[in-house]
């Protein structure tokens, strides 16, 4: 009786993976449902949240992947997917919910990488950004879908056109060399932006994302920073200039790491373009402004790259699983370049975290900040780096410390009060007030694309 059991739990679950891993087009409420079909079957280690509504009133769902869901563990990186920004751009939307079911079942089947990712990494998902646009797009369905139907949000609006442009203020506060990190908003950027960009923008501001990626379609790419050119400020026409960022290098091992563990786009050949390894600067393709990719970077410490995944924006169902299967290593493969550089606590003499300390890279003119609990993570290549941690009311530290190719580099920076010596107060006459100094006072300081991307 108990081996008959068994053998009927085992058909059972067979039918259930095979229903999990069915390949086809979701539609909002068929894209719900499959997201807490899977919160259902790995409940110690999922959330879903909502980011905020679209236009038309639908939940921007985010599903969340960690042993400790809803909580941020200190030194525990927080990733991100967000995918079909573009409405009509759907393989990135079906590819994320592929990817929720495969993280569960191989965490349910004791996989041990995908066990480490989970416990070792706070994953957020977000199948699709624009719903609304979705909806239009599906309408029409993959053979008689326009290029652009559904590409925007209910309002007409291109959200990777959407973000507050912190491009030029750093063009214009300095040419290319200017702040470019943590850069201020705009007083009036609330009344600028669509009700889908507002929810990401409060969304990123609200978790210390490390890395990120957003799935596009139309063509076969990984795209990295910058996205605008610093010409285009000077012509309305696109250019084709590249413009890095000053981590240029990681941004293409980043790429590449993407390219290469994905089926064929590597190769460089693909809908009629060429990338050499299947890479390319955004702005060296064409520029792009008001992009979430450049906004990432220049708001935040998280380091963002666009995939273009499919040369067809709706893909027919019977190509989604060849397309998956393309895409399954890459997807797992990028999050775990999560896990590189450095990272470490910034605590006071006292051993309490400092929140918002800057952690600065000799050589690398840009910084990234600690979290809440006064954690921080840097991506960095491979090699030896002089590192400085500071803070407001607080002496700077340096170290130096050397990053491998494997796990991050733990540096830790216990940070001094400053100490200001008060004015010796004096007589009228110009004396010394009892020919002594008044005792020292700790005196804190002030606070302070195209038709594709």
């Amino acid at each position: 009786m108990a081996g008959w059991l068994r053998s009927l739990l085992g058909a059972l679950l067979l039918l259930e993976v095979a229903a999990a891993l069915s390949f086809l087009h979701h539609r909002y409420e068929e894209m719900v449902q499959a997201l807490f079909h899977v919160q259902s079957q790995c409940p110690y280690v999922t959330r879903i949240y909502s980011i905020g509504r679209s236009v038309e009133g639908r939940h921007l769902y985010v599903l969340e992947f960690s042993d400790y869901p809803g909580i941020h563990e200190p030194l525990e990186p927080e990733f991100k997917y967000v995918g079909n920004m573009h409405g009509n751009e759907v393989l990135g939307r079906e590819l994320l919910l592929q990817l929720s079911e495969f993280l569960c079942e191989e965490y349910r089947r004791g996989n041990e990488r995908i066990t480490r990712l989970i416990h070792d990494t706070r994953i957020h998902i977000m199948p699709s950004m624009n719903p609304d646009g979705y909806e239009v797009a599906a309408k029409q369905g993959p053979d008689s879908n326009g290029y652009l139907t559904g590409r925007n949000n209910a309002n007409g609006v291109d959200l990777n056109r959407n973000f507050p442009d912190l491009n030029t203020f750093m063009y214009y506060s300095g040419e290319i060399s200017g702040p470019n990190h943590h850069i201020p908003l705009p007083d009036n950027w609330k009344s600028q932006v669509e009700p889908e960009t507002l929810a990401v923008i409060q969304w990123i501001s609200s978790y210390n994302f490390v890395l990120s990626a957003n799935l596009h379609g139309g063509a076969v790419v990984a795209n990295y920073p910058y996205d605008k050119s610093q010409d285009q400020r000077f012509r309305s026409h696109r250019r084709t200039v590249n413009t890095p960022t000053p981590d240029d290098k990681l941004f293409q091992k980043l790429a590449k790491t993407y390219s290469y563990a994905h089926g064929w786009m590597h190769r460089g050949w693909n809908c009629g373009d060429y990338f050499a390894d299947g890479i390319t600067n955004g702005a060296s393709w064409y520029s792009l402004s008001k992009g979430m990719q450049d906004f990432n970077y220049l708001y935040t410490n998280c380091f963002e790259i666009t995939l273009e995944l499919s040369c067809n924006k709706f893909p027919p169902e019977e190509d989604l699983e060849r397309q998956w299967m393309a895409n399954r290593e890459a997807l797992v493969a990028f999050i775990e370049e999560v896990h590189q550089g450095i990272k470490g606590m910034v605590s006071d003499e006292n051993n309490n975290g400092i929140a918002g300390a800057v952690i600065s890279v000799q050589g690398i003119s840009h910084d990234v900040t600690s979290g809440d609990m006064g954690d921080y993570f840097r991506l960095l290549l491979p090699g030896t780096y002089t590192v400085t941690a500071s803070a407001e009311g607080y002496q700077p530290q340096t170290v130096t410390t050397t990053v491998g190719p494997a796990a991050p580099s733990l540096v830790h920076f216990q940070l001094k009060q400053d100490v200001v010596r008060k004015p010796l107060e004096r007589k009228a006459s110009g004396t010394r007030a009892n020919n002594k100094a008044l005792p020292k006072k700790v005196v804190p300081r002030a606070t302070r694309r195209g038709t594709q991307r």
